[in-house]
């Protein structure tokens, strides 16, 4: 069975950086670290996170006074923030730089006396962060019909914000019916859209092309891991989402001469490396890696971290190298 794996995959650079920041955070100051919900949708790195301390909550009346708090990768609203203030925590802050971008775009588009409309998944934690880091409502959207729905005047002055998880091909329709429905729409340049999203999205829409049926890895819970199986589809390639090797049925890739593996911005390398092997045991492997963006980004982590160097790191590939056999191809 011929194995080929998309490129780029798995972990991004806000994803690095907020894993660094919790480990940094325990090395630093010791356990417990807590953390404001999943920092990452991935339930790999959150049970290696809480081995080592850290202590995932829902809100921050679990946190004890002056505990060492992290907010999550999906950043968090205006309140959560004058909580923590209130209550005296000692916060460091993995927000996605380009979450904290949108927030900054959504606050001077209010400036600038529009009205914002936010396209995005209600409920997403992203989605309420910036819900509540923008001092005026905002309109969620994420279909067209949405904006035909809107109550708002033909010509209400719009300014749209994405979602980051959001490619630029996920958009453009919805981008398109605000222009149509309204007169003067502003919005940020598509160099503005999450690079990781777009970059996935493109080497999996490459990847339908070569196989038989792909193999997403990532969370239920994760937007663009749910998205990436649902392009696959799209393109009419039989596509499953799964969280390791343990959910791969041998019927989804019986027969398939070919089959493609992905991973969701959320997903380490060592689940892709779970996937790999658990195929190894149907049938034996030819593995390869397309062509593709090699992404060379990375997001600083909080000065207060910079001089420490974890002795115990998940690392940008989940801790996995490849062996010199998975290297030449052979399982």
């Amino acid at each position: 069975m011929k194995v080929i794996l998309a490129q780029p995959r798995g972990f991004c650079a806000g994803v690095v950086r907020a894993i660094e920041i919790v480990e940094r955070s325990l090395e630093k100051y010791g356990p417990p670290v807590y953390v404001r919900h999943e920092i990452v949708h991935n339930k790999w790195v959150v049970d290696t996170l809480k081995a080592r301390g850290a202590v995932f909550v829902e809100e921050l009346s679990e946190v004890p006074a002056g505990g060492i708090t992290v907010f999550s990768a999906h950043g968090v609203a205006k309140k959560v923030e004058a909580e923590a203030k209130e209550r005296d925590l000692h916060v460091l802050n993995a927000t996605c730089p380009l979450v904290t971008k949108v927030h900054s775009q959504g606050r001077h588009y209010v400036r600038q006396g529009r009205r914002v409309v936010l396209i995005g998944h209600v409920g997403h934690p992203e989605v309420e962060g910036t819900l509540g880091q923008i001092p005026e409502p905002v309109d969620v959207v994420q279909s067209e019909a949405d904006v035909a729905a809107l109550a708002l005047p033909s010509d209400t002055p719009i300014a749209y914000v994405t979602q980051t998880t959001l490619s630029v091909d996920d958009t453009r329709g919805i981008i398109d019916a605000l222009k149509q429905r309204f007169a003067d729409v502003v919005g940020p340049g598509t160099r503005d859209i999450c690079y990781a999203t777009q970059n996935r999205q493109s080497a999996l829409r490459e990847l339908s092309r070569r196989v038989g049926v792909i193999l997403v890895v990532g969370a239920q819970n994760s937007s663009n891991s749910n998205r990436l199986r649902e392009i696959g589809e799209e393109a009419g390639t039989p596509s499953y989402l799964i969280a390791n090797g343990d959910e791969i049925r041998p019927k989804w890739v019986a027969g398939a001469q070919a089959v493609g593996i992905a991973a969701g911005a959320w997903a380490p390398e060592v689940m892709v490396s779970d996937v790999i092997n658990a195929l190894a045991r149907i049938a034996s492997l030819e593995v390869s890696t397309l062509p593709g963006e090699r992404e060379q980004i990375e997001f600083r982590v909080p000065v207060e971290l910079l001089d420490v160097n974890p002795t115990s790191k998940i690392g940008k590939d989940g801790s996995f190298e490849h062996s010199p056999a998975a290297e030449m191809g052979c399982w």
